[in-house]
């Protein structure tokens, strides 16, 4: 089964150029002037005729089915991914989970039975540690080496929960530099923020808002540059900041990559949109559809402008969306009358190409760059590079139909994901989602679906390109 898809605007991370792109199986095979792509003959053609052509997004922070504050994230694989679809990305990296005292091993085996047979688009997986010992630290070998699972997430946060002493994230780091793999790291000094937590509610403080304020940008500064310094004592193990909110952050991880330093970080649409003021801040309990964890910033300092900024210098390398949705009804409820207890989390899984598309359009970024943070970077940084996140001969088919003339509303009444709420109700983006193909197949077209549960596939990664 052959494909061309013909008359668009080809936007890689490298340029921007006239060019169709034919398709056989679930490969691209060339990649073609159209001058010279007249006589070529496709079993199925796409016009694309005043539209950008992109490689599918990479959605490198996902958390479908993640149990978490007594209740779980309310997409399964299935719906989660279906939704991805909509939105333009033809992969996601989720995150199998260990916790303390369980076997790194059966942790991966329940997020694989999750997953199989039920997902829409590729997927891959990073592992979370929740227990790092003598036997967490044999299993990242063995997940190198054997299961194509290459980066490892810590937290500083979460104390009784996921929570890593320094001891224990200097071990994981040294075991990363060892055998190649990638330690990402929750930045927040969570002991310290118990504390916080502890003191607020004793002053009858327990709206949503209070989750932002007991989280300073200050503790997650702290926790960036102890976990920088971790990794250079660990012979500058690669170190990737997940979910990079404050300024501060920023400040320390710009400084380490001015020093030639393994250090990377990502940013979410959520940190450059939205609010603690306007979201977390909302009257009543509403505020809490926007408590995540790090958490939304204050508008009257500069975190939002200075996260564009890192966007356009490389100092932040992606845009994910830490995908973790709950639902208004039965889950963030829990939360009512004490804000510790809802459940963290926003969804955007949908949403994210579109969302940072709205900063080309606004001057935040070039073409190029929104393609390089939402699809090749990724890639690259987390080895699936060039199966992914390029349009190139050779790669896999994932390509996006992307209209800028069109609009994007998003709503709780038009989305896919599996919520009772939009963290973006109402967003008006200057461009739209036309077509989505996953590996040749066309999934999105017309406004319908074309896709199907088990399509996607599970992906042994490699290890980062981005590494010497």
């Amino acid at each position: 089964m052959s494909l061309l898809v013909k008359g668009g605007i080809v936007v890689g991370a490298t340029g921007t150029q006239p060019a169709d792109v034919l398709v056989e199986g679930e490969k691209i095979v060339a990649v073609l002037d159209p001058a010279y792509s007249q006589t070529v003959q496709a079993d199925e053609l796409i016009d694309a005729t005043g539209k950008y052509v992109i490689p599918g997004g990479i959605d490198a922070h996902t958390h479908m089915e993640l149990p978490f504050g007594g209740t779980a994230a309310s997409d399964t694989f299935e719906t989660g991914t279906r939704a991805a679809a909509w939105g333009g990305t033809t992969t996601i990296i989720d995150f199998a989970v260990q916790r303390t005292g369980e076997v790194v091993q059966d942790g991966l085996a329940a997020w694989h039975a999750k997953a199989d047979g039920n997902c829409h688009i590729d997927y891959a997986f990073h592992m979370i540690l929740g227990g790092v010992d003598d036997d967490a630290l044999k299993a990242m070998d063995q997940l190198v080496a054997d299961e194509g699972i290459t980066s490892f997430k810590l937290f500083m946060a979460y104390p009784g929960v996921f929570y890593s002493d320094d001891g224990q994230i200097l071990r994981a780091m040294q075991t990363a530099r060892e055998n190649g793999a990638m330690i990402m790291m929750h930045a927040e000094n969570g002991i310290a923020i118990d504390v916080l937590v502890q003191q607020a509610l004793a002053r009858g403080e327990t709206d949503p808002i209070y989750h932002g304020i007991t989280r300073p940008a200050a503790l997650e500064a702290e926790a960036t540059n102890r976990a920088i310094s971790l990794a250079e004592v660990a012979r500058d193990c690669p170190l990737y900041i997940v979910h990079l909110s404050a300024s501060q952050a920023l400040e320390h991880v710009a400084v380490a990559r001015d020093n030639g330093r393994n250090v990377f970080a990502e940013t979410c649409p959520q940190y450059l949109y939205l609010t603690l003021e306007d979201q977390l801040g909302a009257p009543g309990f509403e505020g809490a559809k926007w408590v995540c964890s790090t958490p939304l910033r204050s508008k009257h300092e500069p975190h939002a402008k200075d996260l564009w900024k890192g966007l356009r210098s490389n100092d932040l390398a992606i845009v994910s969306t830490d995908h973790c949705p709950f639902c208004m009804k039965d889950q963030k409820e829990l939360g009512r009358g004490d804000f510790s207890k809802i459940p963290n989390g926003i969804g955007g899984v949908e949403h994210r190409v579109d969302l940072i598309y709205q900063g080309v359009v606004d001057g935040q970024l070039s073409l190029e760059r929104w393609v390089e943070t939402i699809a090749t970077t990724p890639a690259r940084m987390f080895g699936l590079y060039p199966q992914k996140g390029v349009i190139q001969p050779g790669s896999d088919a994932d390509l996006v139909v992307y209209d800028p003339n069109g609009t994007t509303r998003i709503s709780a009444e038009t989305h896919h994901m599996n919520m009772d709420h939009s963290a973006y109700e109402g967003f008006e983006i200057s461009g739209r989602v036309d077509k989505v193909i996953s590996r040749g197949s066309v999934i999105v077209a017309d406004g319908n679906y074309h896709g199907r549960k088990g399509h996607g596939r599970y992906l042994r990664r490699g290890l980062s390109s981005y590494l010497v």
